[in-house]
């Protein structure tokens, strides 16, 4: 194809009729051109529409095309807080995905409140949003309802309920990781910080670590595993109920970085170290994990791939298309926070 043009011909913002007449095709090759996701536009094309489009400033105008396809191109996402680092590196595969399909993205903050999580979807389904990333879902939370009552598409990111289209990490896979890992290595005494077992997160980490100690017949108190928000405060708080209820257990699983780090701090604070009294695993393999002191042994859940499938499955439901739950497969690091029971300077032979 022969592209050419009689020149610019008119001054003001390039539209894309504008762009069309200067190259002297038809304004709809032009619009292929600048999609995301170019078709029956030859390559040829799409870099001489985009080579101009650049030159004379064109921007898209998303409130025009957003008229001609009936869409927002805009997806919500609904998270207990974005300065949650997890959170955030969610947020960060979904707006990767998000760009690359020509959406952007709205988030919504809900600090884990029912009345804050109703109010701010409400929010985000008056910006006509095209659907929802939820990242906060937890087992007594009406977002879902509220969201099929507006009949608005969905997808659970991280956090997932049964029978809803969800996208995150086996998290019962990766309990059972860190309890194989850590009775690998002669830890019996055990101990669980275990996050909000309100959330699937917390649950399912929690029990795929009970039910892999279980079948190698190892008994794990009660007491032992405490629930707790997945802040460091809380783990700090959970992780010294932990070591209150059993002064010498020799290891401790944490359902998240950053309540590993509060269970450092409790550590700290009754004089036990790292791993040379007590080994620790946290969960997420958040970049702080391998700069800590003592480099942390967690299990990578694949954050930002959770983000990036959550959206692409978000807009294939948007586009009339039927796609299915994913559980991610976990993979656990070893770093320096672990170590054989023989090896530790207390605790019982």
């Amino acid at each position: 194809m022969t592209i050419g043009g009689a020149g610019r011909g008119r001054e003001g913002p390039a539209t894309l009729t504008s762009l069309a007449r200067e190259l002297g095709v038809h304004v709809s090759t032009v619009s292929r051109a600048l999609s995301s996701r170019p078709a029956g536009v030859s390559a040829a094309t799409v870099e001489v529409v985009r080579r101009l489009a650049a030159e004379r400033g064109y921007r898209s105008n998303l409130a025009a095309r957003a008229l001609r396809t009936g869409r927002s191109l805009a997806v919500g996402m609904l998270v207990p807080r974005l300065t949650d680092e997890v959170l955030a590196t969610v947020y960060e595969g979904v707006d990767e995905a998000a760009i690359e399909a020509g959406y952007a993205t709205l988030v919504a903050h809900t600090l884990d409140r029912e009345d804050l999580r109703r109010q701010r979807l409400e929010l985000l389904l008056a910006r006509q949003v095209d659907g929802v990333v939820v990242a906060d879902s937890l087992q007594d939370s009406h977002a879902v309802a509220q969201l099929e009552e507006a009949g608005v598409p969905y997808v659970l990111a991280l956090r997932c309920l049964p029978g809803h289209l969800s996208v995150g990490t086996d998290d019962l896979a990766g309990g059972r990781l860190v309890a194989e890992h850590l009775l690998a290595q002669g830890h019996t005494r055990l101990g669980v910080v275990a996050g909000d077992t309100r959330a699937s997160t917390g649950s399912e980490r929690a029990r795929g670590f009970l039910l892999a100690c279980e079948e190698a017949g190892v008994q794990v108190r009660e007491d032992v595993v405490v629930p707790c928000g997945f802040d460091v405060r809380s783990g700090a708080e959970a992780g010294a109920r932990v070591l209150d209820a059993d002064p010498e257990l020799t290891a401790i699983f944490a359902a998240s970085d950053n309540v590993a780090l509060g269970v450092v701090g409790a550590l700290r604070d009754r004089g036990r170290r790292v791993p040379d009294d007590v080994s620790l695993v946290g969960y997420n393999n958040l970049d702080m994990s391998a700069a800590l002191p003592v480099p942390l042994t967690t299990v990578d859940s694949r954050l930002v791939d959770i983000g990036r499938a959550a959206t692409q499955a978000l807009l294939e439901l948007v586009g009339g298309g039927t796609p299915v739950s994913r559980r991610l497969e976990p993979d656990l690091v070893v770093r320096s926070s672990t170590r054989p029971r023989s090896l530790s300077t207390t605790g019982r032979p």
